[in-house]
């Protein structure tokens, strides 16, 4: 297979380094590498195969020759830097929010929605990660029985706000437990030992009294699955925990199906681990998901509450599934369809 040039613009930030490290791992296809970040991070170095390269900087003479940008920089960043991109022949796969509900863009999760790359024009929105592991999780339910309701709870790791909110949930824990304070700074209240019911940490409250992100899990579910009949409602919540977002994900199906009939669609189902022995303590935890690929799904069960209901536990690893992979994963299904052609 030929390679391909490629950039990751954002590449000294968490989901840049995993995208970096996930494109080694999976030995996706690259001729030449380029490590595209903002003037205050250029020099760096980061090792891909054996190989130091050099980070940098972000300009808008960045991507010539270039085949496909693996972008993580930031809303703004994206919005300014990927319509370049792409009028300069590469194909941008974005992880910020900026095109996600762009009607002329994809909105992606390769295992639920592959053929929507078809239709694209340079520029293809990976999800929000909550997002992501929801409907991998809801897919083949959807398809063999349809979907009229969702109703999930989040419970989201701070890794999701960026390394400086893993520092301070860090150095917060500690203070707390040495009897210290340590106000908050990033969040808009102690989050160790906390839950607070509001992502992202400001700016968050709709009109309607939903955060951004709540809103994000509605309109994103509903352009992915296409059909914007689903009613979806979302509380997303930061726990104190590093890395991996959990979810318990409620929903009302069009026809009957059983917990057992639940089971098998996802034990075969792409991307998912099926772990639901509950009698035996085994269930998905956030530290079992930490550094994995899949989508993690078990606490399968009939809601006595209603008669086509049922309730998963949904665990995947934020920066992987959530963000980096299904981002390669992307690049990976546009070479396997013939959309991707190297310069």
């Amino acid at each position: 297979m030929a390679g391909f040039n490629v950039a990751i613009m954002g590449a000294t930030g968490a989901v840049g380094q995993i995208m970096l490290q996930t494109v080694e791992q999976r030995n996706f296809p690259v001729k030449s590498l380029k490590l595209l970040a903002s003037a205050r991070s250029v020099g760096r170095e980061y090792a891909y195969k054996g190989k130091m390269y050099r980070v940098e900087e972000l300009t808008e003479d960045s991507f010539a020759g270039v085949d496909v940008v693996l972008a993580s920089a930031g809303g703004s960043i994206s919005k300014k830097f990927a319509p370049i991109a792409a009028k300069q022949g590469a194909v941008v796969v974005d992880n910020t929010s900026a095109f996600r509900m762009d009607p002329e863009v994809p909105l992606v999760v390769p295992e639920v929605n592959s053929h929507a790359l078809k239709g694209h024009k340079g520029i293809i929105a990976n999800p929000n990660c909550s997002t992501i592991q929801m409907v991998v999780a809801l897919k083949p339910i959807y398809d063999a029985v349809g979907i009229e309701r969702i109703v999930v709870s989040t419970y989201q790791a701070v890794s999701g706000a960026g390394a400086r909110a893993i520092e301070e949930f860090k150095s917060q824990a500690k203070a707390v437990l040495e009897g210290k304070d340590y106000p908050p700074k990033l969040f808009p209240h102690y989050i160790a030992f906390n839950c607070i019911p509001q992502i992202p940490q400001s700016d968050a409250f709709q009109a309607n009294g939903y955060t951004s992100e709540e809103m994000k899990m509605v309109n994103e579910t509903r352009k992915i699955l296409e059909d914007q009949n689903i009613r979806v409602s979302a509380t997303c919540v930061r726990v104190p925990v590093v890395s991996s977002h959990s979810e318990t994900v409620n929903i009302t199906t069009r026809k009957k199906i059983t917990a057992d009939e639940v089971r098998k669609l996802l034990a075969a189902a792409p991307g998912v681990c099926l772990m639901d022995d509950p009698k035996n303590q085994k269930y998905p935890l956030a530290t079992l998901a930490e550094g994995r690929d899949e989508t993690f799904v078990g606490r399968i069960r009939e809601d006595i509450s209603q008669e086509k209901g049922i309730d998963l536990w949904v665990v995947s690893d934020n920066l992987r599934k959530g963000a980096a992979l299904n981002a390669v994963q992307i690049a990976e299904e546009m070479v396997r369809q013939g959309l991707l052609m190297a310069k």
